[in-house]
């Protein structure tokens, strides 16, 4: 991290944010990952708050920015998802779902069709991104573990 005088600062950067996924633990590997994608993309789109400065490499070359902190990956039971899901719109978090229709889905329309279809209560949730204070996501979080 530098400072704006480009200097540079060797003082650890802390969040008080956390950005946090958390999946089912019976996907399969392709699952986790797509999912896991899905799910954040939804994040820096309504919070730009989460994304970081542009990249660029020693020769000027641009890359896009990403997020400006970790995000970490958690695993749970459809039972831990359920809980969660629901601790996080009691906090009021900001958050996406996945559910499991959305692998039969070939397109975003019908993507957001497939969940707009079922209530939030009845929702087969096979992963979930949260935004928010650390402490509010960890209490969303409770009983899952990270992801190995």
């Amino acid at each position: 991290m530098t400072t704006n005088d480009n200097t540079p600062d060797d003082t650890p950067v802390r969040f008080d944010t956390k950005i946090a996924v958390l999946l089912r633990e019976d996907l399969e590997t392709w699952q986790r990952l797509n999912v896991t994608a899905f799910l954040v993309s939804g994040l820096g789109t309504e919070l730009p708050e989460v994304i970081g400065e542009r990249y660029a490499d020693a020769d000027g070359t641009p890359y896009l920015p990403m997020f400006r902190q970790p995000v970490l990956v958690f695993e749970g039971t459809k039972e831990t998802l359920t809980a969660a899901h629901g601790r996080a719109l009691s906090r009021g978090l900001p958050r996406a779902v996945f559910t499991s229709d959305l692998f039969t889905t070939g397109n975003d329309r019908d993507n957001r069709a497939a969940v707009r279809a079922v209530g939030a209560g009845q929702l087969d949730l096979v992963g979930i991104a949260v935004y928010g204070p650390r402490n509010a996501v960890d209490k969303v979080l409770k009983g899952a573990g990270m992801h190995p």
